[in-house]
């Protein structure tokens, strides 16, 4: 009885310890600059949104929030550098539809467990647009899709890496039309668009805030939005269903994760501040102006 007795204090007085040690972690975090490691090139739709985030973000903590763009290897690299981070919460990485792709499309040969990392926080969703390079002689997505389909396999297409959303989108688009084009994977959003200016590709999908400055500058073609129906922010867009693919629809998310083993009452303080932070009425607004849908609970 004795016995029980001590373990059962010495497991009170371990749990007493461990409400000390969390409340010391949160009293005084953050002690030093945070940073979020983008996992692709700047200027794509989760460079854009971890901007938007950040500096509201470093106002609320007291702290500068500087943005780490890494990519490279479908976003590997960058949430390779985020699981090798000390799990003080001082580290965050954004990630796309692709991070959770990784798991299945490189299982067993990725040098991190992509599900062993602490979620903070969903974002934003946006749905994705279809854009054309002006190089090709068409005017409209089924003018597109007919070059690709007279000429099959020596279309390019591209995306920002293997097992993205724009990826997966496209080969959802093939198979719907039966045109066979040719996957280009890019190191991020910004080199794919550049070959598409130049027209080293003929068609790519990305976000809208991503596309929106190009179709305004007249240097890539709006083809279509994935949405069923015209959304208020891109009313001027004819949907991919009006260019004849019925029920297509494709989007993305951007999500915060936390380095593994980070502990919990900090990343319970990053989720309560980025929630509060793409909830603010002004910042929803400025987010849906750029295509964005706030996802944070």
């Amino acid at each position: 009885m004795q016995f029980i007795h001590r373990r059962a204090a010495l497991a009170l007085a371990g749990t007493a310890l461990t409400i000390s040690a969390a409340g010391a972690q949160t009293s005084d975090f953050p002690n030093k600059p945070l940073r979020i490691i983008v996992p692709y090139t700047p200027g794509g739709t989760t460079d854009i949104a971890t901007r938007l985030v950040a500096e509201p973000l470093s106002r609320v903590l007291g702290q500068p929030v500087v943005v780490e763009n890494r990519p490279g290897a479908n976003s590997i690299i960058g949430v390779g550098a985020a699981a090798a981070s000390a799990p003080d919460g001082h580290t965050m990485v954004m990630v796309l539809p692709a991070h959770a792709a990784n798991a299945t499309l490189q299982a067993g040969r990725m040098p991190f467990d992509p599900l062993g990392f602490a979620p903070v926080s969903l974002v934003v969703q946006a749905p994705l647009v279809l854009a054309g390079s002006r190089h090709v002689s068409a005017q409209n997505l089924r003018e597109y899709l007919d070059v690709a389909r007279a000429r099959p396999g020596q279309m390019n297409y591209g995306s920002s890496g293997i097992g993205a959303t724009a990826h997966l989108a496209m080969e959802d688009l093939q198979l719907r039309t039966g045109v066979r084009m040719v996957h280009v994977p890019y190191r991020g959003t910004q080199p794919a668009l550049a070959d598409l200016m130049a027209g080293h590709i003929g068609m790519m999908f990305d976000t809208y805030s991503t596309l929106k400055p190009h179709f305004e500058a007249g240097t890539i073609r709006p083809l279509g939005i994935a949405t069923p129906t015209r959304p208020s922010f891109a009313s001027e867009l004819p949907t991919i269903v009006e260019g004849g693919i019925e029920d297509f629809a494709a989007s993305s998310w951007c999500m915060l994760l936390a380095p593994p083993r980070t502990p919990q009452p900090l990343v319970d303080r990053l989720s309560a501040e980025v929630g509060r932070i793409v909830r603010e009425p002004e910042m929803a607004r400025r987010l849906q102006e750029l295509g964005f849908q706030v996802l944070a609970l």
